[in-house]
C-alpha cells in the first residue's frame, strides 16, 4: 500500500543515522506552518477546479500527517495508526445513526456539544484553535458565545455595532489605538456576516479574485502607471461594469 510506503520513507528520512539532515531538525512547531500551506493549496485546487493539482496537494497534505504521526511515535506519543483510529472512532460516534442503530442522528451540534461536556472546560470557548485563520476564528468564537445568549436577537444589533466601531476608529489618533479598533470593526463585520449567514473567508476570497481581475483588466491600458487617479478610477468602472454585464 502507498500509505505504508509513505510511512517507511518518513522514517527513513527521519533516521538519526542515516535520514536526511532538514527532516531531522524540524519539530510540531517548525512543521505546521506548512500544515496549514498544504491545506490551503487544497482549498486553492479545488477553488480552481483542478483536479489534477488537487490529487498532488492532497497527497502533500498527507505527507503532513505523517510526518507530524512520525515525529510523535519517536516521542513514545503516538503512532499513525493511533491517529486514523481516533478520527475512525469519532466518524462512527458522530453517525450513531449510521453505525450505532439509533434511529436518527441528535444534529451534529448536539453531538459535538456532548463530547465537549465529556472533557473538563473552564469556558464554552475552550477549543477554538489559535491557528486557524482570524476571519475563521473570530466566526466559531461568536457560535460558541451564541450558544450561551450571549448574541445579537437579530442582524440589525450587528449592523449597528459596525457604525459604532467605525465611530470609535475615527476618533483615535495614535496608531496602537487605531489597530485596536480596526480589528474590533473586522469582528464586527464578521459577527454581521454569521447574521446573514454569509461565510466570510469564503466572500473575501471572492472579493480578493474580483479585485485581482477587475484590476489586471485595467492595467493593460497603456501607461496605466502614469494615469491619474482619476482616471484610473475611470477604468476600474468601465472594468466593473463589463464584467457585471
Amino acid at each position: 500500500m502507498n500509505l505504508e510506503r509513505l510511512v517507511a520513507i518518513m522514517r527513513r528520512l527521519r533516521d538519526p543515522e542515516h535520514g536526511c539532515d532538514w527532516d531531522l531538525q524540524q519539530s510540531f512547531r517548525t512543521i505546521a506552518p506548512y500544515t496549514i500551506e498544504e491545506a490551503y493549496e487544497v482549498a486553492d485546487a479545488i477553488d480552481r477546479d483542478d483536479m489534477e493539482a488537487l490529487e498532488d496537494e492532497l497527497g502533500d497534505l498527507q505527507l503532513q500527517v505523517v510526518f507530524h504521526a512520525q515525529m510523535a511515535e519517536e516521542l513514545g506519543l503516538f503512532t499513525l495508526d493511533h491517529v486514523i483510529g481516533r478520527i475512525c472512532d469519532k466518524l462512527e460516534r458522530r453517525h450513531p445513526h449510521i453505525f450505532g442503530g439509533a434511529a436518527q442522528s441528535p444534529g451534529w451540534d448536539a453531538i459535538k456539544a456532548a463530547e465537549r461536556s465529556d472533557k473538563r472546560q473552564e469556558s464554552a470557548l475552550d477549543g477554538v484553535a489559535n491557528a486557524l485563520p482570524a476571519l475563521d476564528r473570530a466566526q466559531k468564537l461568536q457560535r460558541r458565545a451564541a450558544r450561551t445568549g450571549f448574541d445579537w436577537p437579530n442582524s440589525s444589533g450587528a449592523r449597528a455595532k459596525i457604525d459604532e466601531e467605525l465611530e470609535e476608529l475615527d476618533r483615535e489618533t495614535s496608531q496602537e489605538r487605531r489597530a485596536e479598533e480596526l480589528g474590533d470593526l473586522l469582528f464586527a463585520v464578521v459577527n454581521l456576516s454569521r447574521h446573514l449567514k454569509v461565510d466570510p473567508e469564503e466572500a473575501l476570497r471572492q472579493a480578493n479574485q474580483k479585485f485581482e481581475r477587475r484590476f489586471r483588466e485595467i492595467e493593460k491600458a497603456p501607461g496605466f502607471e502614469a494615469l491619474s487617479l482619476d482616471e484610473k478610477e475611470d477604468l476600474w468602472r468601465k472594468a466593473k461594469a463589463a464584467q457585471s454585464d
